[in-house]
């Protein structure tokens, strides 16, 4: 797993914070200085924070478990998606559904009616429907789409949240912080990093910044799936073994069984 090195880091962007008069004091450790009214990230901080964050979610995808991506701002949109698609993990870029976290049955719900209007339209009861009635049905399936289309797969409770930018995600973090769900955020220098388990200090807006920072983490959580994947060839092997031994003892009785029973026979005869 390797981590980006300060050269890569400041050549993205990630140093950039915001306006000193905008600063949040809670995140006075990540700042290293202050140039032209901008305060800087310390970006030895961000590398030793983004090798962490890496290590914790490529644990979580190793075991199996699903991490949910949120961001809605218009930069982040589509990294997120691709980055998050390419390792099979929901995520989240149009509006967050509000209670999607403290009220997942109802989202839930909502996921099965896109489901349902799929069967429907598969078996053929589409097709009974009026004109309008199928347009209204199209409509609903395809807002539900885009709101609801990336998480489908998303049966229970993500393990861990990945945010950009804490401040517009205030609400995905605050269900994720009551519901005991560890967050992962890029944490810029106007946010509060207290509710973030897993901080990562860096310029949030910039599209090179948020690409590098969900680079490493998705390669990570990439990684992970591989060893998964590599563990449950070997894991059927072993089963197979433990499998035989049974088996080759059960074979050594019968015979055992059977030659007794042969010299049983023999000596009545005799």
């Amino acid at each position: 797993m390797s981590t980006p090195n300060f050269e890569q880091l400041l050549e993205a962007g990630c140093h950039f914070g915001h306006l000193k008069r905008k600063w949040n004091p809670a995140m006075a450790p990540y700042i290293f200085m202050e140039r032209n009214g901008i305060h800087i990230i310390d970006l030895y901080k961000t590398a030793a924070k983004l090798e962490e964050a890496a290590a914790a979610l490529k644990s979580i995808a190793k075991s199996g478990k699903k991490v949910l991506f949120v961001a809605t701002k218009k930069q982040a949109k589509q990294v997120v998606a691709d980055k998050a698609s390419s390792i099979n993990m929901p995520y989240v870029i149009e509006r967050w559904p509000g209670g999607m976290l403290t009220n997942f049955p109802t989202i839930r719900k909502a996921v099965k009616k896109m489901t349902n209007i799929d069967k429907m339209t598969k078996d053929g009861t589409f097709d009974n429907l009026s004109k309008r009635e199928r347009l209204q049905i199209n409509r609903q399936r395809a807002k539900l789409e885009k709101t609801l289309g990336s998480i489908a797969d998303l049966n229970r409770l993500p393990s861990a949240l990945f945010v950009v930018d804490v401040m517009k995600e205030h609400i995905a973090v605050a269900e994720a912080n009551r519901l005991g769900i560890p967050v992962f955020a890029m944490v810029d220098t106007n946010s509060n990093p207290n509710n973030v388990d897993f901080v990562i200090p860096a310029n949030d807006d910039a599209s090179k910044s948020i690409e590098l920072v969900l680079d490493t983490v998705c390669a990570a959580m990439a990684e992970g799936l591989e060893e998964r994947k590599a563990e449950k060839i070997d894991t059927p092997a072993e089963g197979e073994e433990k499998d035989a031994a049974p088996k080759r003892e059960r074979r050594r009785v019968r015979k055992g069984a059977a030659e007794a029973a042969e010299a049983v026979e023999e000596a009545t005869e005799a």
